[in-house]
This record gives structure tokens, sequence and C-alpha cells, in this order.
């Protein structure tokens, strides 16, 4: 496999290329899941130790249930961390998905984030949602390549068969 930017190994066609540089692309773009993933789950841990420090990467749902947890006692710490990693692993699937050219997964994952973002406004949050368009900007840069590497990845249609 070529890296992307480079002129093609010997051999390889600038299909392949295409193909190659298409698909880190649209990894790279569903990497955005994943790491609003794991930075909600370490926001959680960040509120449940006390600091009064978060990520502005986190999603907004699991703000409101850490606040709401705190208010719950220690039950609640647990109950927070078993809501909030159910949430992250939604998140989690929406990227394994995403990562193989699942159109659904893009189209929901963007879809929850983006109402995930507008939980921010009521707050005023308006750092935390400038970050949930920037992430949304760059997963649509990768579910705009879709068709691309959808097409991509058919197979050749009226291709000669030489097996005898």
């Amino acid at each position: 496999m070529a890296t992307p930017g480079l002129s093609p190994a010997p051999g390889q066609s600038s299909n392949t290329q295409q193909k190659a540089m298409i698909e880190h692309a649209l990894k790279g773009s569903a990497s955005w899941f994943i790491v609003v993933a794991g930075l909600s789950i370490v926001n959680s841990v960040l509120s449940m130790t006390g600091a009064k420090i978060h990520f502005i990467f986190g999603l907004g749902i699991t703000q409101v249930v850490d606040a709401i947890s705190h208010q719950a006692g220690s039950a609640g710490q647990v109950l927070d961390l078993v809501i909030n990693g159910m949430i992250a692993g939604v998140f989690a699937l929406f990227w394994h998905f995403a990562k193989q050219g699942a159109k659904w997964a893009w189209m929901t994952g963007m879809g929850l984030y983006l109402l995930d973002g507008l939980i921010l406004l009521p707050f005023g949050d308006y750092l935390g949602l400038a970050f949930h368009a920037w992430a949304l900007f760059r997963m649509y840069s990768g579910f705009k390549l879709l068709g691309e590497y959808q097409r991509l990845n058919q197979p050749a249609t009226g291709a000669i068969s030489t097996s005898f």
C-alpha cells in the first residue's frame, strides 16, 4: 500500500493508490467518534474524583449524567460509570462501523452528536459547542467520501474471466 501523497509503488495502479488514500481519510474522520467516546469517559472519571477540570471534547449528555450522579452519592458514581460507559460504547460502535464505510453509522453518529451539542446551548458552553461543530465538520469530511469509497470497493463489472 502506498503512503498517501507519494507516488504509487512500482506495479501499483493509481486506482489502488486512490483507494488507499480514501480509506486513510475515511478512517481518520471516523476516529473522531472514538476520540469523543474516550474523552467522555475521561471527563466522567475526572468528575468522579472531584477534579475542577474537564475536556471540551466530550459529550454533553455525559456531563449531565455526571451532574445528576453527584447528587446520588456513592451509588450514583457507579451508575455514572455504567451509563456513561454505555453512551461511550455506542460512539465506539459508530467508530467501528463508520471506518468500515457503513453509511448508517455516519448518519446516526453525526445526528446524535449534533443533538448532543445542542444540549450545551442552555448551559452557555460555547467552547464545547464550537468543538462539537469542528468535530462534526471533520466527521462530515469522511462521510462525503463514502460514495467514492464504495465505488472503489465494488468488483469490476464486465471483466472477462480467464479461468478455465
